[in-house]
């Protein structure tokens, strides 16, 4: 039987032709915009009658395939007569460096060459490589004529070398497909709300739509959201899922229910993948060639690693990642993200679709198309997006790289000096305060930043040798490569700012509002899925993750508990800033009173480690019976995981442990049975009043929002409900929710309590 396979030239020839090593990271940090414009300017010296961004196709019959081979081809160029298929390179290398052109540049424009000489009968074509120094703007040309038969012998050369993944992956695809096909729900009965979910989530899918699920707590997001979408792939309407998280925690979940769903027959490659810091072999020794061996020749050894794993698992979490890895003496990041691309299931950071800086650049239109995105715990998206999308600088660090090269560099020394005095000027040119919003882009700077970033790339190429010098240069360009790509989205949704502390200046490109971007950033997609047990108030979460209130698709399920297994009081005491020295010691008495009335497990939630540490300071004058045990800052792994086992199950002692909202145990831990009675949340979960929330606050006022609910009440009352969800996971659970502030009973806070809470408020 012959299978078709469609995919771009590019994707072709980089897995046949890539090989070496993995450079050091600042070379792929030029922005996409600078190559484009590279790309504009050679373009703009085309003649009248030269062509540029000739769209290019051909289907190709070879061994058990029909590969339907597509591109877009730089420049077509008529010189005297002949054709000419032109590629263009921009690169930071001395042209002198290049040689006679690299093999993958070469390998590219002769696929694009050969398809336009087949297609118009040609017997012979120019194919021309065009490098252009990114500095200079010096431009350097290779040109050679192929006859037809050449590159005919060429082409099936190059499908002889990518055939045997081909075959992997047909073969493979034709098992995932009668595996789904087998395929049943793995539990013995869905939930209450869940098939309704799951149906949902399906139906979005098929009809290509956004979906915002508010799922409650106990609801099986992770099962209702990932079978149905692992459904729609049997049914060919996606060939991809990427199941994007924002902590490790939720991730497990996702792994646990692939590897459930692989026990029960299911064949489909799933990939994990794990952050770079985490699994690098290279003990800091950094990511070139000559400190990593793992690094040293990387591309000559990872289509053989891909070949193997592919052939024995589908199951890759970062052990069996890491195994390969080493195997095959291979980064196992760089090895992760490269399987990304052959998986059909990804499981990752948000950072890998949404952030400009580090998303799967690989991953085609195309092949967008064919992809659905489960986007969980999704109301953490909104505050991760800002981050994402904005950038910041320190003025210390120019200062500090102007003194280690003075002397040594003086381009750089210069570069570096210019971006110090102007941060210095800013500084100066407004009224003394802390901080202060600019009034408008600082476009000097970025002009600054951009002669920089060539000084700093030319220094880093002459030599791979890592010392403290270059690993400081390496992480200001970093920076400021990163402020520059995000100057190129500034808009209305943007302010920047500067912030002072004595001879310290941090100017900051801050983006208010991140709905355009992410709905950019999504929209080539087929569907993306929005779910979590607290996407509420919907409409909010609606619109600032760029959907839409009046096409996308919609779904609140129903609490799957009875409302029996719950029980919530109010507390009404006062929680704020300026009454919490009068109310510590009422508060700790309250505590004091739940754990006489009902001794048990407790979990109390702060608004700050300051206010949690001064009231367990105070409760341990006279503490209860019970064990006690408080989170703080930066805990390890082991830390975090003893945290979560203190609470045992049926343990003969009351076990209280203090902890703060929107921290890493008030949401997305799973502690069933009876290690938990009971969740007390202190306060309304309002963020602190700074000065980057009331920019916030007064951009959305401006627009007509109520600026003080989007910048605070929202986020707040946020952390309020993910904490109170710690409580009831199961059909078994059952608890209290105590809620401590008098603002819980006005009419604004309590509206924004969920339904199941409301009906259990005693």
């Amino acid at each position: 039987m012959v299978a078709a396979m469609r995919l771009s030239v590019r994707q072709l020839v980089e897995y046949v032709f890539r090989s070496g090593s993995i450079e050091s990271g600042f070379r792929s940090s030029s922005t996409m915009q600078e190559g484009t414009r590279i790309h504009q300017d050679i373009q703009k010296q085309y003649g009248e009658n030269d062509l540029k961004e000739v769209y290019v196709s051909r289907e190709v019959p070879y061994s058990d395939f029909v590969f339907h081979i597509e591109g877009r081809c730089d420049g077509l160029l008529l010189q005297n007569g002949s054709i000419i298929v032109d590629e263009i390179k921009s690169t930071s290398k001395a042209l002198a460096d290049i040689g006679g052109g690299y093999p993958v540049h070469w390998a590219q424009a002769k696929v694009y060459a050969w398809i336009y000489a087949k297609d118009h009968n040609m017997d012979t074509i120019g194919v021309q490589l065009t490098y252009v120094q990114k500095e200079t703007g010096e431009k350097k040309q290779f040109q050679v004529t192929a006859s037809i038969e050449e590159l005919e012998s060429f082409i099936y050369f190059v499908l002889k070398e990518y055939e045997p993944y081909a075959s992997l992956m047909a073969s493979h695809h034709k098992e995932r497909n009668e595996s789904i096909k087998e395929l049943g729900f793995p539990f013995e009965a869905y939930r209450e709300g869940q098939r309704k979910f799951a149906g949902a989530v399906y139906k979005s899918i098929a009809d290509k739509q956004a979906l915002f699920a508010n799922a409650p707590t106990g609801t099986g997001k992770t099962i209702s959201t990932i079978f149905p979408s692992v459904k729609a792939i049997g049914e060919g309407l996606i060939q991809r899922i990427f199941y994007l998280t924002a902590k490790t925690i939720t991730r497990k979940a996702a792994q646990d229910t692939f590897f459930l769903l692989k026990e029960k027959g299911l064949k489909l490659f799933t990939v994990s993948i794990t952050a770079k810091d985490k699994v690098c072999f290279g003990e800091g020794t950094g990511c070139s060639r000559e400190s990593c061996p793992f690094t040293e020749g990387y591309y000559d050894r990872v289509n053989a690693g891909i070949l193997d794993i592919l052939s024995n698992e589908t199951f890759m979490d970062r052990q069996m990642i890491e195994q390969y890895a080493m195997k095959h003496k291979l980064c196992p990041f760089e090895f992760s993200l490269d399987l990304a691309y052959a998986a059909d299931a990804v499981i990752c950071d948000y950072n890998y679709i949404f952030d400009p800086r580090v998303s799967l650049k690989r991953l085609l239109d195309d092949q967008k198309k064919q992809t659905a995105l489960l986007v969980d715990e999704a109301h953490n998206l909104v505050d991760r997006a800002r981050s994402m999308y904005s950038a910041e600088l320190n003025k210390s660090q120019f200062l500090q790289l102007k003194r280690e090269w003075k002397g040594r560099n003086s381009g750089l020394y210069d570069s570096a000096k210019q971006v110090n005095d102007h941060l210095l000027e800013l500084k100066k040119l407004g009224p003394g305060t802390d901080s202060r919003v600019l009034a408008e882009m600082p476009d000097k700077l970025i002009e600054l930043l951009e002669e920089f970033i060539l000084r700093a790339e030319q220094e880093l190429l002459l030599s791979g040798a890592a010392d403290e010098r270059k690993e400081l240069l390496l992480d200001v360009f970093f920076a400021a490569a990163g402020f520059i790509r995000i100057s190129k989205m500034f808009d209305e949704r943007y302010t920047a700012y500067l912030e002072m502390d004595r001879s310290e200046v941090l100017v900051k490109l801050f983006c208010l509002d991140p709905s355009l971007l992410l709905k950019q950033a999504s929209k080539a997609y087929r569907s993306i899925i929005y779910f979590s047990a607290t996407l509420s108030p919907l409409p909010y979460f609606i619109e600032m993750l760029g959907g839409n209130q009046e096409e996308d698709y919609t779904v609140k399920i129903p609490s799957p508990f009875f409302k029996e297994q719950l029980e919530v009081h109010i507390e009404p005491l006062s929680t704020r800033f300026k009454d919490r020295e009068r109310t510590k010691l009422p508060l700790v008495h309250i505590l004091y009173n739940l754990l006489e009335d009902q001794p048990g497990s407790y979990l109390i939630f702060f608004p700050s480690y300051k206010y949690m540490n001064e009231a367990v300071e105070l409760f341990m004058e006279a503490p209860p019976e019970c064990e006690v045990i408080v989170q703080s800052a930066g805990m390890t792994e082991e830390e975090r995981e003893a945290f979560l086992e203190f609470f045992e199950e049926n343990s003969k002692k009351s076990r209280i442990g203090f902890g703060v909202l929107g921290g890493i145990f008030s949401e997305g831990i799973d502690l069933k049975g009876n290690r938990l009675t009971g969740v007390v949340v202190v306060g309304v979960g309002l963020p602190q009043l700074n000065f980057e929330r009331n920019i916030i606050r007064d951009y959305f006022q401006a627009h007509g929002k109520s600026g003080y609910d989007y910048a605070y009440v929202f986020p707040g009352m946020n952390k309020v409900l993910q904490a109170g969800g710690r409580l009831i996971r199961s059909e078994e659970d059952e608890g209290i929710i105590v809620l401590v502030d008098d603002r819980f009973l006005t009419r604004h806070y309590y509206a924004l309590l969920p339904d199941e809470w409301r009906a259990s408020i005693k």
